[in-house]
């Protein structure tokens, strides 16, 4: 039987990119190799029966007929409202879990603010959902909200607005704070090794077309239609943003076929831009992030990514 020989240098590995750029395989492949697990740092992933429109893609998750462990996808119910205090909270059990077995595990995802938080142990607060608020706030633009947001003292040194729930939440939390004692969520920073995936604009384009167009011939709308069937509201499913937002008003009659491709097509491209906009910012902060060409082949990702951490194969 082959020897495992792992040298620990970090307690984590996490790999960031753009939407469409393949960080998921990546993880997926080291994680394979150090027999180790995935801890998802998506923040929408988290939704049962929100696949496709998602990317949830767990056929990845078989890498050479062996089932790598994941974590953090398929835990709550869709129409609920999950926040990065839960995920902090969710992340960390988890993680202590893998840590107390000797697993050095591999975080994957492309929700900013969620790696960020846990990479740097911010504390964020625990604060309940404002209805009332959110509905007042639903029809305003995102440079609208932004500008709300920043007539509030800010809780943390960064805010994810990259989107307008993510600037709704901010807002809920900002709102709370002016009026109750909040409870923290203390966590220390993480020792990670920090990979990105580097993929070029235009590629990125082309990579997040034709990935919309595979999602909706694999069966995108009538995963909009079933969530709705099963009791979902619309305005829950458009909370979600993005596949979600814009094929539910497809559904609902709302746009026509055409607008919502386009529409979408568009909403991705900025998300995806923002995504990249936020990991930049990450490095101004503080983190260190070793970008990789998304054309380098899987298994010289790997090796690179095993390299840097001080690992070795079996």
């Amino acid at each position: 039987m082959a020897t495992f020989i792992f040298y620990k240098m970090y307690e984590l590995i996490t790999i960031i990119g753009p939407t469409a750029s393949g960080k998921t395989a990546v993880s997926c492949a080291v994680a394979a190799r150090l027999h180790s697990a995935v801890i998802s740092g998506d923040s929408r992933q988290v939704y049962r029966s929100m696949d496709i429109g998602t990317g949830k893609d767990l056929n990845e998750y078989f890498v050479d007929n062996q089932q790598i462990p994941y974590y953090l996808i398929d835990i709550c119910q869709p129409g609920s409202r999950y926040n990065i205090f839960q995920y902090q909270r969710d992340f960390h059990n988890i993680f202590s879990q893998l840590k107390n077995k000797n697993i050095v595990p591999v975080l994957c995802g492309g929700s900013g603010l969620y790696i960020e938080a846990v990479l740097r142990g911010y504390n964020l607060p625990d604060v309940p959902e404002n209805k009332i608020l959110r509905n007042s706030l639903k029809n305003k633009t995102l440079e609208e909200l932004t500008a709300i947001l920043a007539t509030y003292k800010t809780l943390h040194n960064t805010t994810d607005t990259s989107s307008p729930q993510r600037v709704i939440r901010a807002i809920e939390i900002a709102c709370f704070s002016q009026k109750n004692n909040l409870q923290l969520c203390e966590f220390q920073p993480i020792n990670s090794l920090i990979i990105g995936i580097d993929i070029e604009r235009e590629a990125r384009r082309e990579k997040i077309s034709q990935r919309l167009k595979n999602r909706l011939e694999s069966g995108m709308v009538d995963e909009i239609k079933n969530l709705l069937a099963n009791g979902v509201s619309a305005d829950d499913l458009i909370y979600y943003g993005l596949e979600y937002k814009y094929v539910t008003q497809f559904v609902l009659g709302q746009i026509s076929n055409n607008e919502m491709f386009t529409q979408l097509e568009i909403a991705i491209h900025q998300f995806a831009k923002r995504q990249m906009t936020w990991f930049r910012g990450m490095e101004r902060r503080g983190l260190k992030i070793h970008w990789l060409e998304w054309q380098m082949p899987l298994s010289e990702k790997v090796d690179y990514i095993l390299n840097l951490n001080g690992s070795g194969g079996d």
